[in-house]
């Protein structure tokens, strides 16, 4: 690829495996892709904050193990503030530097009604006040090229909240995956047409798994495009064939948003290297 300004960089997101299977697969994802150097690596937690322990316990071991930079999530989801605090006193004990401060997701799923935990925080803005004046951490955001699905289709609404999330200390932010480059153009756009200085990282989802993108599309509120549909009619029962056309997509769309400006990359990896290192291949990785 046409290296189009900066050179471009690389981070990779994980989820908090179930078991030990799921624990070693991570660990050897983790081991694949760290070659590459990324900038760093996220850990989720999942909905509802069910995995929160288990997140701060696996950022924790990369932050000993490794020398990688790690974006660790907090959100506002089943914590009280004094329990957000301990949450980040433990992070910062383990040299984490990084946080991902989110709303996070309902128990339901991100279209269920939200509910604040009675003590808690009732948006992602105040959880970004609270992690600035604790102090001693890098705060990223989250952004939705397509709408947050609370938002109800009001775009106007998420770009306010973004502008008040950086106003609260966020210094960037990382998108939910989406797959029109023009959702992206008119996020960016909107953003600085407003005096915006945050750097937005383009999240990019390769669809290795026909149903479960489905599944997370109609979740989060991502829209998949009428091409992007028809190429997938037919490639459940092919795992190789999904695996080729998922690579071609990422890079196609990674090609796009570079040549449109974009030099920052951040994989959703589903805890499995192959793919993703591919990506990074075709982009220039070494």
């Amino acid at each position: 690829m046409t290296r189009v300004g900066e050179a471009v960089t690389y981070s990779f997101e994980f989820f908090p495996p179930k078991n030990q299977e799921g624990e070693t697969r991570l660990w050897s994802a983790i081991t694949a892709l760290e070659p590459i150097a990324p900038d760093f690596i996220s850990v989720t937690y999942g909905a509802g904050g069910s995995t929160r322990d288990r997140t701060i316990r696996i950022t924790s071991e990369i932050t000993e193990h490794t020398k990688l930079p790690v974006v660790a999530h907090l959100t506002c989801v089943g914590s009280t503030r004094d329990e957000l605090v301990e949450i980040l006193t433990r992070y910062k004990a383990a040299g984490i530097q990084n946080i991902l401060a989110l709303r996070g997701d309902p128990t339901g799923g991100p279209r269920a009604p939200w509910s604040p935990t009675p003590g808690g925080l009732n948006h992602a803005d105040e959880l970004v006040s609270l992690a600035a004046d604790f102090g001693g951490f890098t705060i990223g955001v989250a952004a939705f090229p397509d709408g947050h699905p609370a938002s109800n289709g009001d775009f106007a609404a998420d770009i306010e909240t973004l502008i008040r999330k950086e106003a609260a200390g966020a210094t960037f932010a990382t998108t939910q995956f989406f797959f029109e480059v023009d959702k992206w153009k008119a996020l960016v756009d909107k953003l600085s047409a407003r005096g915006s200085q945050l750097p937005i990282i383009a999240g990019i989802l390769p669809v290795t798994n026909v149903k479960q993108v489905k599944h997370f599309a109609k979740m989060c509120g991502t829209k998949i495009p009428r091409w992007l549909s028809d190429i997938l009619i037919g490639l459940d029962e092919k795992d190789e064939t999904r695996k080729l056309i998922a690579a071609i997509v990422a890079v196609e769309q990674c090609r796009l948003l570079h040549n449109g400006g974009v030099n920052d990359f951040h994989f959703y990896t589903l805890n499995r290297a192959e793919l993703t290192s591919a990506i990074c291949h075709v982009l220039g990785a070494r």
